[in-house]
């Protein structure tokens, strides 16, 4: 029977590692190595944010004994997480998860969307929160708002416009149909429904999450 992937003690060392990177201490839940970690593992951020914090409190015996044989020795912990992932699926990476249940919700935030690999969802979601700081007369290329975001994003500022203005033909306000025939009408109207209904907050708190991915 297929089950979620479950937490193995060996990937507290994996984690630990990213704990140590300068600066020490809790990592932003959507920076980029801990998402990469999370898309490895196929464990959420939000699970490996309550873990990491764990290691802030030193939790248990074990994190102890791990911190104690580790935090002043990172290439003994660097050498230890290598020997790790040559093991994992011992070299049979794809049949590592095989009859094990992977919840790719979070890890499709992060690829490319497959109507346009200039983007991912999360791409999408920052520029729907800029979209709700603008008016339609300021989504266009001179806005610095629209210039910051596309350079956080390596994007064009062309690129965050086209999108800005297909959020516009979702907006139930604007009801703008110009674009209606857009590739990425389909992806947008995805994440406009995903934050559809809660006054913008869980929006705005996810964005500001997921910028630390792309800092």
């Amino acid at each position: 029977m297929a089950k979620n992937a479950v937490w193995q003690d060996d990937y507290w060392l994996m984690l630990m590692q990213i704990y140590l990177h300068r600066p020490v201490g809790v990592k932003p839940l959507y920076s980029r190595e801990m998402v990469e970690l999370s898309m490895e593992l196929h464990i959420a951020p939000q699970q490996l944010n309550a873990r990491m914090q764990q290691i802030a409190r030193l939790d248990t015996p074990r994190l102890r004994r791990f911190w104690e044989q580790y935090s002043e020795n990172p290439r003994k912990l660097s050498r230890a997480v290598r020997l790790l992932r040559e093991m994992k699926g011992f070299g049979a990476a794809n049949e590592f998860y095989d009859g094990v249940e992977v919840q790719e919700t979070f890890e499709r935030d992060f690829r490319p969307i497959d109507e346009d690999a200039r983007f991912t969802p999360a791409m999408l979601i920052l520029i729907l929160d800029l979209y709700f700081r603008l008016t339609p007369s300021t989504m266009v290329v001179q806005t610095p708002e629209v210039t910051e975001l596309a350079r956080l994003l390596h994007l064009k500022a062309d690129d965050v416009v086209e999108v800005l203005d297909v959020y516009k033909v979702c907006d139930p306000y604007l009801g703008r149909i110009e674009l209606s025939f857009s590739p990425l009408l389909m992806p947008c109207q995805q994440i406009w429904q995903r934050f559809n209904g809660d006054e913008g907050k869980l929006l705005c708190q996810t964005a500001e999450e997921m910028t630390a991915y792309f800092r």
